[in-house]
């Protein structure tokens, strides 16, 4: 398994990593796909990185700061780069971080079509809380908690 590197996104438009993070983002949530400065506003607010193989962008997290005791972890690997081992090592580094950041409570949200996405998330022990549509949109997401 390769090692990777991690970049932060910086919340500045430009931004290569921001940039990396957006083509990842928006090719796995195509329903909801975010502008540049959608990206650098959750740049502010949020911890973004992206996980590069061999200086390749392979995949990109989020993690949500808690909001009382939950913080949210997302992990996102493109198609051709799944099954490498890459979306564990995204998903720890993030958990660890939330962790760090006081969280007692970890949940993460999936868009309902991506199969793989979900089984994930149920490999690593989360179960299913909530669905919603957003306004304009035709595919569910779902809210996950870890168990």
């Amino acid at each position: 398994m390769t090692d990777l590197q991690f970049t932060p996104v910086r919340p500045t438009a430009g931004d290569p990593a921001l940039l990396d993070w957006q083509h990842i983002h928006n090719s796995i949530i195509p329903t909801a796909p975010l502008s540049a400065d959608e990206i650098v506003a959750r740049a502010q607010r949020n911890i973004l990185e992206v996980a590069y193989a061999d200086g390749v962008p392979v995949g990109c997290s989020t993690v949500r700061p808690p909001t009382s005791d939950a913080a949210t972890v997302i992990a996102r690997v493109v198609p051709g780069s799944r099954r490498r081992g890459y979306g564990e090592q995204i998903y720890q580094r993030g958990l660890a971080r939330a962790r760090k950041l006081g969280a007692e409570v970890i949940e993460t949200v999936v868009l309902a079509s991506n199969d793989e996405g979900l089984r994930f998330a149920s490999r690593h022990g989360f179960v299913e809380i909530e669905r919603y549509v957003l306004p304009g949109d035709t595919v569910a997401f779902v809210d996950l908690r870890l168990a």
